[in-house]
Formats: structure tokens, sequence, C-alpha cells
């Protein structure tokens, strides 16, 4: 199997070059965290990376969970890396200080989250999953619900599950049926079945805290009847202790594609304690607190196996020899010539090289709004969360289309040893498939995208978005790319805007190219901004592999947004056309 080896190298050209991200946090208050901080941070998490989380991830993958008297058991490894984890402060990056957190800015965090996704994506979310449960809780608990759990799960000592999907029940929660019922001492009684739970059980530690979605019994009709409930598998006893086991189990281990590592799992409550987290029926808005971080954890999983797939195909690239390559012989003192030098290979590796990076780009660009919305002025943070709305479907949804793409290439370019497991390549494939599900599927995102955070809103997320941009463009030195990324940017916003009316059927038929359409235009203009910052830092191939990868990308990929763009004018009649019969 490949191994990993982080690309600190570029997460420093982003950080500091590209983002100034120094400055950056002057301006929100954390001006005690400067470049040397974050590089010691960001090296120490590849280390971890490297040597304890990816050398565990083709074990997770043969070794899977197993269920034994009520009872699930992850991979060898897998809880050892846990504790090391959690004992090096690894969880508690974005937790409150008042809680034990290290409040660290999200820009900060990200990098190490992409590396331990490239090593092994299985195990890495379930610690996500905490994260996101973690903000939930902070956001909408009470000061005793924060006061008892948030130290445990911040610190790690605990971890954390978001339990929405039902088995009729998946994108449409308004056919959730999971019951929760009043008891005399403040707490309720919650029965239900939930599938699809990711970390639902396991032996990493001695508490789990489930976040589950119910109906109270007078709870109105669709998502407006919803509730959140904060559900532990172990209850506190007399003491505080928490010895008691509550009214849960599982079912079963769901039997999956991939993500072999990751226990998901069937769960099953009878009557189990658990408190109410925000108003009642006000469950999905909180939910939505902890699902649209987890949505764009998911696009960084995207974007961490294409990481991984892209390292493994590069190495096996230069070192495979088959045949001469067609521009004359390249080793002479080989047989035969590498396959890096075939350009159908060089395509492909290019085409990984500029997604991936054109994504993490992308991703860190997302991450330092997200440090503007947890810190900054109330006039900054309202602008920062407009855009971080525009952006989270964009990000969940195109990162792992992307993800996808870029793992196929990977295998591809193996030829039939990337269809053998032993190279690791065919996991990448099987790892990334779930990416464009869960968390709200891509064609839901796409719907997201253009109904509510376009149509809906009216233009306003689209425009501070746009102004972001400006931004960046008007940074740009180079007059040429300057001129090609305002072009770029004008093309976006008039279809973009050219798609504010209409009937709800033709606005759900262009979802799919209007976000495909966003997301190769943005993707863009960050190459244009990065060749442009990368000429001036002095590093010649920093340079020069940043210039020509933007040039494959605008030569070869922009092309594809120009594609969709031109879907956008059809209405949705040929979707329509079709009677049931004709299909």
């Amino acid at each position: 199997m490949p191994e990993y080896r982080a690309p600190l190298a570029d997460f420093e050209f982003l950080l500091h070059d590209w983002l100034n991200v120094s400055e950056h946090y002057a301006q929100i208050g954390k001006d005690d965290i400067d470049a040397d901080l974050v590089n010691e941070i960001i090296t120490q998490g590849a280390r971890f990376a490297e040597s304890e989380v990816a050398p565990i991830n083709q074990i997770g993958d043969q070794q899977g969970c197993t269920l034994k008297d009520g009872k699930v058991t992850t991979a060898e490894g897998f809880p050892q890396a846990y504790q090391s984890y959690i004992e090096n402060g690894w969880n508690a990056m974005l937790g409150s200080e008042e809680y034990g957190g290290q409040e660290l800015p999200y820009s900060v965090a990200i990098p190490v989250h992409e590396m331990l996704v490239s090593a092994n994506v299985s195990w890495r979310l379930v610690c996500g999953l905490t994260e996101s449960a973690v903000l939930a809780l902070e956001k909408h608990g009470s000061d005793e619900l924060k006061e008892t759990y948030l130290p445990n799960l911040i610190s790690g000592e605990w971890t954390g599950t978001m339990n929405l999907t039902e088995p009729q029940a998946g994108s449409d929660l308004s056919l959730l049926t999971s019951k929760a019922e009043a008891n005399d001492d403040g707490s309720y009684k919650i029965s239900g079945t939930k599938i699809f739970i990711s970390g639902g059980d396991h032996e990493w530690t001695d508490n789990i805290i489930h976040l589950v979605l119910a109906r109270l019994p007078d709870a109105p009709a669709g998502v407006k009847g919803i509730s959140l409930f904060l559900v532990p598998k172990m209850l506190p006893d007399a003491n505080g202790e928490f010895t008691i086991e509550n009214d849960l189990s599982v079912g079963s281990i769901e039997h999956k594609m991939g993500l072999h590592g990751c226990p998901t799992c069937v769960m099953n409550f009878d009557g189990a304690k658990g408190w109410l987290i925000g108003a009642p029926h006000s469950g999905l808005a909180c939910m939505f607190t902890m699902m649209n971080d987890a949505r764009f954890q998911v696009g960084l999983q995207g974007t961490g196996i294409a990481e991984a797939s892209y390292q493994g195909a590069l190495t096996y690239a230069k070192e495979r020899l088959q045949s001469r390559a067609p521009q004359g012989v390249q080793q002479p003192d080989e047989k035969a010539d590498a396959i890096i030098h075939l350009p159908d290979v060089r395509r492909m590796l290019l085409t990984q090289k500029a997604l991936t990076e054109g994504s993490r780009a992308l991703g860190l660009l997302y991450a330092k709004q997200v440090d503007i919305v947890r810190f900054g002025t109330e006039e900054e943070q309202a602008k920062a969360e407009s855009i971080v709305a525009y952006l989270t479907p964009i990000t969940k949804s195109f990162f792992t289309d992307m993800g996808q793409e870029v793992s196929q290439h990977g295998v591809q370019i193996f030829g039939g040893h990337g269809y053998i497991q032993e190279w690791g390549m065919e996991q990448l494939i099987r790892d990334s498939r779930i990416t464009q599900l869960y968390e709200g599927t891509n064609g839901i995102q796409a719907l997201d995208l253009i109904s509510r955070k376009l149509v809906r809103d009216g233009g306003r997320m689209l425009q501070n978005t746009a102004a972001l941009f400006s931004d960046m463009i008007n940074a740009i030195q180079n007059e040429a790319d300057k001129n090609m990324a305002l072009e770029i940017q004008q093309q976006w916003l008039a279809g973009s805007e050219s798609l504010m009316s209409g009937d709800a059927f033709d606005t759900a038929s262009r979802a799919y190219d209007y976000m495909q359409f966003c997301a190769y235009s943005l993707l863009a203009i960050c190459w244009l901004s990065m060749k442009d910052r990368a000429a001036q830092t002095g590093n010649d191939q920093l340079a020069s592999s940043k210039a020509k990868t933007c040039d494959f990308y605008i030569k070869r990929l922009y092309p594809r947004a120009l594609m969709h763009k031109a879907a956008l004018g059809d209405s949705g009649e040929d979707l329509a056309a079709l009677s049931l019969e004709d299909f």
C-alpha cells in the first residue's frame, strides 16, 4: 500500500503566502497564534497521521468491526490510536476554552483533519462526529448539559454521534417516527430505531453521547415537529459517576461497500433516557449546526482521499516501467520507460493534482470564513455566515465528486494492480463512494445551493461570496491572469443571476449543472490567484509547479464549467417529458 506523506509544503504555502493567516489571526483577536505555532501544529499533526493512523488503515479495511454480546469491537490498533489522539490534545483543538478546549481557529485545525482523512478516513470519521456534536451542544444546550457533557466530549474521553436516519426516513426527515415522552424529572423517554449511525458503539471510550431526533407527543406534523435530544450510552449514578447502562442497544453493524473500519450501527432506543437540547420542536435547526459542520468535514474527506490517491499514483507512475514513451526513449539505461512519460498518464496525474490542490485551497478559504464567524465582529460575522452558507453545499458536493474522480484515476494509473487489494487504491474508491451520499446526497446539496442559497435568498449570499473573490482577484498582480479571473467571475455571476426566476421544477432541473458550474469557476479563480502568489514567494520550484498546474486547469478542466453553464439555459422539459411507461 502506498506510504502516505502529508503535503506540508502546500499547507504552508496556502496558509502563509496565499491566505496570510498571521494577519488574519491578529484581526480576529488570535494574535498569539503566529506562523511558527501554526507550522508546529500541522507538523506534529502530520507525524501523528503518518506514523499512528495511516499504518492501521488497511488493517481496518480487512478486519472491519464485530458485534458480540451487544458490544462492538473495532480493528486492531484503532482504540490505541484514539487514546494517543486524545492524550496529545488533538480532539480539543476547536472546543471552547471554558470547557477545556484550545479554541484554535478552524483554519489551523482543518489541515490536521485533512491529513487524518488521507491517512485513515474510517478512523477519522468517529472523531469528526464528536467535534460536530460539541458544536451543537455548545450553541444549543442548556448550561447544565454543557457543564455535564462538554468537558469529556472536548477532551475526547467520550465520543458523540448524530442519529437522524430511520429505515423509512432518510433525506426526508418529515417521515421520522422516533418518539419522546416526558419523564417526571425533566428528562425524556426516547424510543425508536436509527440506522447508518457512524461510531454508534465501540470500545474506544466508556461513554458515547448520542444526539437523537425524535417527536414529542404534541409535535406538529413534518419537520416542524422534530426535537433534538441528548441520549448517553451510560447514565450517571447517585454519585455522578456514569455507570448505569441506558436503555439503548446496537441492533447490528451495517455491512458496507467501504469504510469497513468505522463502526456503522443500527441503534435501538427502547425508552432510553435523554434530555432536550434547545426548545421543543426546534430539533432540525439545532441539528443543522452539527450537520453543516459535518457536511464540510465530509467534503474534506473527498480532498483527503484524493490526496492519498494522487500520492499513490504519482509514486507508482514514476516507478512502473512499461514500453517506450511516444516522444522517444526517456530512460536508456532501462528496458522500458516509466509510465509517467506517457501523455495520458500525465493527463490523469495532472487532473488529480489540479483538482486536489484546488479543492484544498477553496477548503482553507472556507475555513478562514468560519474563523470570522466564530471570532469576528457582529458585522463581519453576518457577512461570513452568508459566505459559509453559500459555499457549504459546494464544498460538500464538489469535493466528494472530485474525490471519487481522482481515486478512479488512481486505479487507472495502476492498471490491473489498482484492482488488487494489496495496493490500497481500490479501497480509496470504496471509501470515498459514501461521501457523495451521507450528510445529504450531492443532488440534495445542489438543490439546496440553487433553491435556498441562490433563489430564495435573493442573491445576498451570492454577492457576499462574489465580494470575497473580488478581493482575491484584485490582489493578482499579473494583468493577464487578473483579466482572466475577472472574466470567469463575471460569467459565474451572470450565470447565477439568470437563474433567479423560474418555477420549482425548472430550478431543480438545473441544480446539478449549477453546482458544478460554480465549483469549477471558483476553483479557476483560486488557481489563478495561487499561481500569482506563488510567483512572488521566491521559490522557483513552487512557482513553476503552481503556474503549470494552473495552466492545465484552465485549459483542460475549467471548460467543464462552460459545459455546465450551457445546460443552465434549458428548462426541465426534457426531464419531465418521459411518462413512467417510457422509462
